[in-house]
């Protein structure tokens, strides 16, 4: 795969910060060759007006994170919307869903818009609404009023079946319109910031568009009913929404974790009963997360929708289950991924020839193994501090200063402090029957 100057640069950079690229996943992804037929069929169905769910479980360092990522990446190749929404306990708890639609808009992102995205999708409906208007033929460009008024009620069709439960809804995208219109841009700016979920919006904002209070956890459902609506009339195949790190369900009081239990239960039924067509809902966790006393297995009725044989061989996997789980790495995995992103990086640098001989193939196999026995062999969480490493302490000087030979001048070290927890934890581990070999 080809990158262009500013992606190779893009994933350089976050590498060396020792995070997931936002894009060109596909550059240096291995080991999900086996997932993209299904997913790209998955795809293809709520692009047709289906809807989806599908859950991931991996352990920490398995590629939780960077599957989601080379997914949306995917997705928005195709036309769809994608947006990542982290669950947390203190800034976006599941139970309330009002939080998490907030999260969604705010990262909201399209092809052509990778941040951002949700004023640019909603001028979009309205101008395509507009379209719709002047194709009947009826009104003339010039009219300005009488097109407004078209496209206001053309709105309402399009809607109707949301606003009997949600008629703030309409009410707010009228509100938006017309100020766009008017040239008024706080209050534009005020009335789509309350669409988008976002607490105290102003009263002046509000009193233009005749809006009360704030979206709650029902109507969130609703204004994401709307979403796709616009997306789908705008001309997109649909939304691709990912709930990353459910597991940490685990760690809060257990009247709230049952109660986000039975919310991520809500909104797999709404996906199966037909309510979000054109959305892909995709969540990440733990094995202990699905598995554990403390996760799915409190909700019988979610267990039961999630419920997946993986008492056979990895290899035999179905990867059109409802969940499926990520292997994780091998050392010739990490090796693998070594070697391609210093491809990425020799082919940006002045200094191509020089970077491939000194991080040679055999070079980066014997960093993926020191990396891997700093943190107890396991292979399975060192694929983070691998990558940083390879990139920030060895290709940049090899970049940067001529003489410098990373066999000679340096030696692998690693502190508490640049670990995550379960880095660490991995560290910690000195009995052999702790060490994980790999697959």
């Amino acid at each position: 795969m080809s990158l262009s100057p500013r992606r190779r640069q893009e994933v350089i950079d976050a590498l060396r910060r020792g995070t997931v690229p936002q894009r060109s996943l596909d550059a240096f992804a291995v080991g999900l060759d086996r997932f993209a037929p299904a997913l790209q069929e998955e795809l293809a169905s709520v692009e047709a007006g289906a809807a989806a769910f599908k859950a991931v479980r991996g352990e920490y360092g398995s590629g939780k994170t960077f599957f989601s990522r080379w997914l949306q990446e995917r997705a928005r190749q195709k036309g769809f919307a994608t947006a990542e929404v982290q669950v947390s306990e203190t800034e976006t708890p599941l139970h309330r869903l009002e939080t998490v639609y907030r999260r969604l808009i705010e990262r909201l992102a399209t092809e052509d818009t990778p941040a951002g995205a949700f004023r640019s999708i909603v001028d979009g409906w309205f101008f395509a609404l507009e379209q719709d208007v002047l194709g009947e033929g009826q009104i003339a460009e010039q009219d300005g009023a009488a097109l407004l008024a078209r496209t206001d009620a053309l709105m309402e069709k399009r809607l109707a079946a949301i606003t009997r439960s949600a008629p703030a809804l309409s009410t707010a995208l009228r509100a938006y319109r017309r100020a766009s219109s008017e040239g008024q841009t706080a209050m534009a700016e005020g009335v789509l910031a309350w669409l988008a979920g976002q607490p105290n919006v102003g009263a002046d904002a509000k009193r233009y568009g005749g809006l009360t209070g704030e979206i709650d956890h029902f109507g969130a459902l609703s204004f994401l009913q709307g979403l796709l609506v616009m997306l789908r009339d705008s001309g997109r195949p649909g939304l691709l929404l990912v709930l990353d790190e459910v597991e940490t369900l685990q760690r809060v009081r257990s009247d709230v974790r049952d109660k986000s239990l039975n919310s991520l239960r809500q909104m797999i039924d709404e996906v199966d009963g037909g309510r979000f067509p054109g959305l892909y809902l995709l969540t990440t966790g733990t094995p202990a997360f699905f598995d554990g006393t403390q996760g799915v297995q409190r909700a019988p009725a979610l267990a039961s929708r999630l419920q997946t044989d993986f008492k056979t061989e990895p290899r035999f996997d179905n990867p059109r289950a409802v969940q499926v789980r990520l292997p994780g790495f091998d050392l010739s995995l990490l090796a693998e991924v070594g070697r391609r992103v210093r491809d990425i990086f020799a082919d940006g640098s002045p200094n191509v020839v020089r970077v491939r001989e000194r991080a040679s193939d055999a070079y980066i196999e014997e960093l993926a193994q020191a990396v891997t026995g700093e943190l107890g062999g396991r292979v399975g969480v060192a694929p983070r501090v691998f990558l940083k490493k390879l990139v920030a302490d060895v290709l940049d000087r090899i970049d940067q200063f001529a003489d410098f030979d990373p066999r000679q001048h340096y030696a692998l070290t690693i502190t508490d402090g640049e670990l995550t927890p379960a880095e660490r934890n991995a560290r910690a581990a000195k009995d052999p029957d702790d060490i994980e070999l790999g697959p």
